[in-house]
């Protein structure tokens, strides 16, 4: 007998809860954009957070590292601010990195990505953002 699945509600919460690190794969050094908003809002609540970009060296007062296999450390839960047509690959390399949780922002959906996911055992969200979900949720970093 499996056990039933989740509601996308519980799993948000189940993310909020577990993780007090945010890797955040196309984090901006744009303070306009949401790729720099987001972690900016997270790192303030209390999250750590770890940017990834191959073209920024610092991103929210984080040391950025320009791929998911360049952290030197555990990955846990990965943010996403990619076209949802690349995050098929972004879910590979979270799998090989030994994510256990794939987040795509506000906007951003893939099947294919989604499949990977699951198929690896990952926690997933797509189409929400962190900032609405911390908010609704009222969830901090333990």
């Amino acid at each position: 007998m499996t056990a039933p699945s989740k509601s996308a509600d519980e799993v948000v919460e189940q993310i909020l809860s577990t993780y007090d690190a945010i890797t955040v794969v196309g984090a901006s050094a744009n303070p306009s954009k949401a790729a720099n908003e987001v972690p900016a809002y997270m790192k303030n609540r209390g999250w750590r957070i770890i940017p990834v970009n191959p073209a920024a060296d610092e991103i929210v007062g984080e040391k950025v590292y320009r791929t998911l296999a360049d952290i030197p450390e555990q990955v846990g839960l990965v943010d996403v601010f990619r076209p949802g047509p690349e995050c098929a690959d972004v879910a590979r390399a979270a799998v090989a990195a030994g994510a256990t949780a794939l987040w795509l922002q506000l906007g951003i959906r893939s099947a294919e990505a989604r499949a990977i996911a699951e198929d690896a055992g990952l926690l997933y969200v797509e189409d929400r953002c962190l900032i609405i979900e911390q908010r609704r949720t009222g969830i901090a970093p333990g």
